[in-house]
């Protein structure tokens, strides 16, 4: 699938079109994906429940009332490129949330985008889909147990299908150790860890159009969306612009803002990392790029973290939490 589009955006180049990183839906349901899909009991999806308040014309959680609730910006493409978007966009978006429910005290959450690559089986450094992410922790979640930290899982850009780089000969699979890890000080074999920091969600939906992202995002928290990557690939600065038929990438959306001639725009934050755009960020005027065509959020539940109460302490060489 390729990403096709009419009109070019403020500081955009004319460039040829990428591969996708968003899988077909066909590929996506026979991989257990429910399109679209929500876990909210008896067909209600709590996003409608929200309360409807007036929106002000600019709003992000980066400047609410002078305190920045966003995690920092990941790169996708480091240590080498993967086509992992998908997981990227939901859980820096998940992480935000988890910051907003502690009132952005204490060191911010960093969740494992490796651990979803590893395990989640709703896709690849080949390409996932916009729902698939917050469909995996939400089953974990149910399991009694969540997606891990970047600490105890960091990410290596590498998923089991991988062929090139540091990928190939290497074990991805859905280990204890691939799912959280610790190596000893003085040099003995690594261990996969019982109990390790986790996040856990209590629902998770899908919604669609400029109206139902303002309201999700004013009310609780930063979504991930799908997006036409293709016309930002040489975006710099300004509002990114023009109409587009498909997405090919996932990201995700912090608010919006409120330009005099362009009128308002959503601020993004991608997984290209900081080098790119304005400082990992762009601009995307209402409308554009497909940007408000399928978005996904999720309700953080538990989490580890010192104020929760709620860490098993593990010895410094993960003797006493070794699993098994």
């Amino acid at each position: 699938m390729l990403s096709i589009t009419c009109a070019l955006s403020l500081g955009v180049g004319v460039v040829t079109p990428r591969k996708s990183e968003i899988l077909p839906r066909a590929t996506q349901e026979k991989m257990g994906i429910v399109w679209r899909g929500n876990s909210t009991k008896e067909g209600l999806n709590s996003h409608d429940l929200l309360e409807t308040v007036a929106l002000p014309d600019a709003f992000t959680w980066g400047d609410k009332d002078g305190v920045n609730y966003l995690t920092p910006s990941l790169n996708q493409h480091i240590p080498q490129y993967c086509g992992s978007c998908w997981a990227h966009g939901s859980v820096s978006a998940l992480g935000d949330r988890i910051k907003i429910a502690r009132g952005a005290k204490g060191v911010d959450v960093q969740l494992s985008v490796q651990h979803m690559l590893n395990c989640g089986g709703v896709g690849s450094c080949y390409g996932g889909s916009v729902d698939g992410p917050y469909q995996w922790i939400q089953s974990l979640s149910e399991a009694g147990t969540g997606i891990s930290y970047a600490t105890s899982q960091p990410y290596l850009a590498c998923s089991s299908d991988s062929k090139t780089g540091i990928c190939v000969g290497q074990d991805w699979s859905c280990t204890a150790k691939n799912t959280a890890i610790t190596c000893p000080t003085f040099g003995e074999e690594c261990v996969g860890l019982s109990h390790y920091p986790n996040a856990t969600i209590s629902e998770h939906g899908s919604i669609s159009g400029a109206a139902a992202m303002q309201k999700e995002i004013f009310n609780r928290g930063p979504i991930a969306c799908g997006i036409d990557a293709s016309p930002i690939l040489t975006y710099q600065s300004g509002i990114a612009k023009g109409s587009s038929f498909s997405i090919d990438h996932v990201i995700s959306v912090v608010g919006w803002g409120n330009d005099p001639v362009e009128g308002k725009y959503w601020i993004v934050r991608n997984s290209w990392g900081e080098y790119w755009g304005e400082q990992g960020y762009v601009n995307v005027k209402f409308g554009s790029l497909a940007i408000e065509d399928q978005c996904s959020w999720a309700v953080p539940a538990t989490f580890t973290a010192p104020e929760m109460h709620n860490q098993f302490h593990c010895y410094e060489d993960g003797s006493n939490c070794v699993a098994k």
